[in-house]
């Protein structure tokens, strides 16, 4: 345990605050088409960040990262974020998002956010941004392959994109960035996650 962990709270008020932050956003969403609500996901990947070594502001922008997509309007959630949470905690949220939610238009084709995304991913994310990205699709991996053991082939249609073979470029082409960039046990289990999803799309 270092000296940090033994003379400060791991967790602070800001914290608590980010999670309020969070269920604002999502507190009324779902997984897409299924029946656990979307907290669970935001929940799970701010606790494998705090697993693999993230501090309180990561920690944070874990919570927070798919805030700025999934809110009515993503450049004031933003601006939120950075007003209670500072630049930091904002900079990660924005760095984890493939687009900016603005009011009355449609995001982006699926394609060209996930690009857009990979590129910022490559040349522009720090290591804070990275761990929380690594967290986010090794979660969203995970309830993958578990829904294809359990439901099979029709796990895809609850996608936006419902091609397999989409999905899959996507999470090798995450996974070919992360492991330039994040080498590591986390890095590994999304290769693993990946390989295992790969084997079951024909």
């Amino acid at each position: 345990m270092s000296e940090r962990t033994q003379t400060a709270p791991a967790l602070t008020g800001r914290f608590a605050a980010a999670f309020a932050l969070a269920w604002a956003v999502h507190g009324t969403q779902w997984r897409k088409k299924t029946g656990i609500p979307y907290m669970a996901h935001v929940m799970s990947v701010a606790a494998l960040a705090l697993e693999h070594g993230a501090d309180e502001d990561v920690a944070m922008a874990a919570l927070l990262h798919d805030t700025v997509e999934d809110s009515e309007d993503g450049e004031a959630t933003r601006e939120v974020i950075e007003d209670q949470f500072g630049e930091r905690v904002a900079g990660i949220v924005m760095a984890c998002s493939d687009a900016v939610a603005v009011p009355g238009k449609p995001k982006p084709d699926w394609r060209e956010r996930k690009e857009t995304y990979l590129h910022h991913l490559e040349a522009e994310a720090d290591a804070d941004a990275l761990l929380v990205s690594a967290c986010d699709k090794v979660h969203n991996a995970r309830s993958i392959l578990a829904d294809l053991r359990s439901d099979g082939d029709a796990v895809w249609q609850r996608f936006t994109v419902s091609d397999p073979k989409a999905q899959l470029w996507y999470y090798t082409s995450v996974l070919e960035v992360l492991r330039r960039r994040l080498p590591g046990r986390l890095t590994d289990e999304l290769g693993n996650i990946v390989l295992s999803i790969a084997e079951r799309i024909p």
